[in-house]
């Protein structure tokens, strides 16, 4: 895929639905008594690798043009998999539904693509061991594929090493089924879509600063789930208005968890021109338009309990930072290392590839703005928010950039081209 600079992108969007949300709710919707309706699925990859996992389970899923209907048997109601339960480039699909097939009363496998057996299992792991799970990682690597016997389990208090949603709502999801409460901690507050949908489904579910607990044995009631359009993919479009000259940008339904909206706070402090308009909730999750218009941007420090907030958007904050005056520092970024791909290490030599001034750091980086960018050859290492950050880079940089292997955006944004270039 290739992209040149373009004009100032004027008019409207309206992004897919929120990816962390969709897995969600078809999983709470399968474990749930009754049919659970969601509206703005996103049929990304991803998700639709959590609907086939589920329906290998006994779990009808009916898929509608403008709705998706999960037919739940109860929290007891899975089934032994008619086979192997393949997630493909889902990490959010793998550690979740491993904290409710560890509480079940059958065996099953897991696997998914290369990139998912490359991505670190053992932080989900050990807490489900103590729990008494029975989870191993069939090539001792702490990887996946992963066989799962599913046991009893026990309720524990679990002090988790880092700020993942995904590890938080993995121990949280086996805490359906535990002897007795289950708490986790985490350093940071990472985003909680798994708290809130609980709780709406009948959960008994108290956070309390940076501790969650739950309690066994909920009687969890499907329900309507209206699925905000994901800010992660709303970023992108957000850095290109603010990046191209002249571009005014309306970016509707984009859902503004304060669990996940750090990208507006950075980018605010970098003097972007973003206008929250419309606030409103849909369900338990705030949600709102948001106008963007070009602006001059200077660099910050990205670091600390933020970081959780906008795991995803550092690629894109990134970009924007390569073209800011002045220097942005971004620490505690470690965790970008075990995504789809090495994130910090894929950003510092595309960014420099493109005549960016970087430097990495052992948990981030070091970007001094403002130098111009000209167009490169890029790999996307088969990674989507790599894909989309330097197609927003191709259309702010001279020249001609290439994206190879580009389709990969197909995972979480399906169609993302098309709206990022018709503007």
């Amino acid at each position: 895929m290739k992209f040149r600079k373009t004009e100032a992108l004027k008019g409207e969007v309206t992004i897919p639905g929120d990816k962390s949300i969709s897995h969600r709710a078809v999983m709470l919707g399968a474990i749930s008594r009754g049919t659970t309706r969601i509206t703005n699925f996103l049929r990304g990859a991803d998700c639709l690798s959590t609907i086939a996992c589920f329906r290998k389970m006994g779990i009808s899923i009916e898929e509608f043009p403008e709705e998706i209907l999960v037919h739940g048997n109860g929290l007891h109601g899975l089934h032994a998999p008619t086979d192997i339960l393949d997630v493909g480039n889902s990490g959010t699909t793998a550690r979740l539904i491993s904290g409710i097939l560890a509480g079940q009363s059958f065996e099953s496998t897991l696997t998914g693509d290369a990139s998912i057996c490359r991505r670190p299992m053992k932080r989900i792991i050990t807490p489900l061991s103590m729990m008494g799970a029975d989870v191993k990682s069939l090539r001792e690597n702490g990887c996946a594929p992963l066989a799962i016997r599913g046991s009893r389990l026990q309720g524990i208090h679990y002090e988790s090493p880092v700020a993942s949603a995904q590890v938080k709502s993995c121990v949280l999801l086996a805490g359906l089924y535990a002897d007795k409460e289950t708490s986790v901690t985490e350093p940071y507050i990472s985003r909680d879509h798994s708290e809130r949908m609980l709780a709406s489904f009948g959960a008994d579910i108290k956070t309390e600063n940076c501790t969650v607990t739950i309690q066994p044995e909920p009687k969890l009631t499907g329900q309507d789930v209206a699925v905000p359009g994901d800010i992660s993919s709303a970023a992108y479009f957000i850095a290109a208005a603010l990046l191209v000259p002249g571009s005014e940008l309306l970016i509707k339904n984009v859902g503004i968890n304060p669990t996940r909206d750090g990208i507006l706070g950075v980018c605010r402090r970098m003097g972007a021109d973003i206008a929250i308009l419309n606030k409103r909730e849909h369900g338990r999750e705030p949600v709102a338009d948001l106008l963007v218009r070009h602006s001059a941007l200077k660099g910050t420090v990205i670091e600390g309990a933020e970081i959780p907030t906008l795991i995803d958007e550092l690629p894109v904050l990134a970009v924007l930072a390569a073209f800011a005056e002045g220097r942005t520092v971004i620490r505690d970024a470690q965790e970008l290392k075990v995504k789809e791909s090495n994130r910090l290490d894929i950003l510092v030599h595309h960014l420099s590839a493109m005549g960016a001034d970087v430097t990495g750091t052992e948990d981030g980086m070091i970007i001094r703005g403002g130098r111009p960018l000209h167009g490169a050859v890029l790999e996307s290492h088969l990674d989507h928010r790599i894909a989309m950050s330097f197609a927003v880079a191709g259309i702010a940089a001279k020249g001609e950039t290439e994206i190879l292997q580009a389709d990969c955006v197909d995972i979480s944004y399906p169609g993302f081209y098309r709206d990022l270039l018709e503007r």
